[in-house]
């Protein structure tokens, strides 16, 4: 396995819809950002009747740039939304009035969070998430393996909670192809940030994906097309049982909050990123916390110091 399977060559043309496969165009919104990298995916599947794979952020530029594409010919009858995070859902609604479209998902932003994450919510705040779209709501709420079926193409939903509770993966099956969302990228590891990120779920999700031997392209929410998706699979879960590790060696020498043990682990890192990398140090404690590998003194929160149960 390479040690940086990453893509970093990727600039598309912002607004400008490009055929990346038979039947399929890529519309990147104007997003760009360190979260984001060059901007948000939104894709166009088929011709006749048209699903859009993820609208973006509500911006106006964007909602035009997906009606100019789409072009006064032809009907958008599906808008598929991989979770709710407010650089991919936003425009969902707006774009599914306009073309009279039904919103497919797998819920609403509190759709399938765990009850810990629900307890974690609700009693501190957390912050510094990737920012919840707080009013989505599809009308049509899809099921683990649902098939939605059009003239042209076929998705079935594949349920990966981790990044986001109600992050789906969308399979293409003429294609062997999915549209990944968040869950796998070609450009960076995932964020996992809880409440809104969940890593034993994360995990769990990674080995589900790893099991679909047949998929040979990932079309990912942010960033170019992943045409091996397996290895980018197996890195990402190879870097998390590896900061895993560290954590827990770390947590030999006595108990320590997240922010301490980041800074034992990460010492190559500018100092500004350390509050996100305390932030990935908790998600790792929280499942270790829930495999009984690590236990916490007083109320779960960053500032609780960990240790190891044994």
């Amino acid at each position: 396995m390479a040690d940086d399977p990453f893509i970093k060559d990727f600039n598309p043309e912002i607004g400008i819809a490009q055929e990346i496969a038979p039947g399929l165009r890529r519309l990147t919104a104007p997003n760009a950002s360190p979260m984001t990298f060059r901007g948000t995916n939104t894709y166009l599947l088929g011709e006749a009747e048209i699903a859009v794979i993820d609208p973006g952020p509500d911006d106006p530029r964007h909602l035009a740039a997906i009606l100019n594409a789409v072009g006064p010919a032809h009907k958008i009858s599906h808008v598929f939304v991989t979770h709710s995070h407010v650089d991919h859902s936003p425009l969902a609604r707006r774009l599914a009035d306009l073309a009279d479209a039904p919103i497919l998902a797998l819920g609403d932003s509190w759709t399938g969070r765990s009850p810990l994450m629900e307890r974690l919510a609700a009693s501190v705040n957390l912050g510094g998430g990737e920012g919840v779209d707080v009013d989505f709501k599809p009308d049509l709420v899809l099921l683990d393996g649902q098939t939605t079926k059009a003239r042209e193409w076929s998705l079935s939903a594949i349920a990966t909670p981790g990044h986001f509770s109600n992050h789906l993966c969308f399979a293409w099956d003429q294609a062997h192809s999915v549209f990944s969302g968040d869950h796998v990228m070609s450009w960076a590891t995932t964020l996992v940030s809880p409440p809104d990120g969940d890593l034993t779920a994360f995990m769990d999700s990674l080995a589900k994906m790893a099991q679909r031997g047949e998929d040979t392209h990932y079309f990912p929410g942010h960033g170019a097309v992943l045409a091996d998706p397996h290895t980018m699979l197996r890195h990402q879960t190879g870097h998390r049982r590896g900061r895993e590790s560290q954590i827990m060696e770390a947590l030999k020498d006595g108990a320590a909050t997240p922010l301490a043990l980041t800074h034992r682990i990460y010492t190559e890192i500018p100092q500004a990123l350390m509050p996100m990398a305390a932030r990935n140090v908790f998600a790792h404690l929280i499942d270790l916390l829930e495999r009984n590998l690590a236990a916490n003194h007083g109320p779960l929160s960053p500032e609780a110091h960990f240790h190891l149960t044994e």
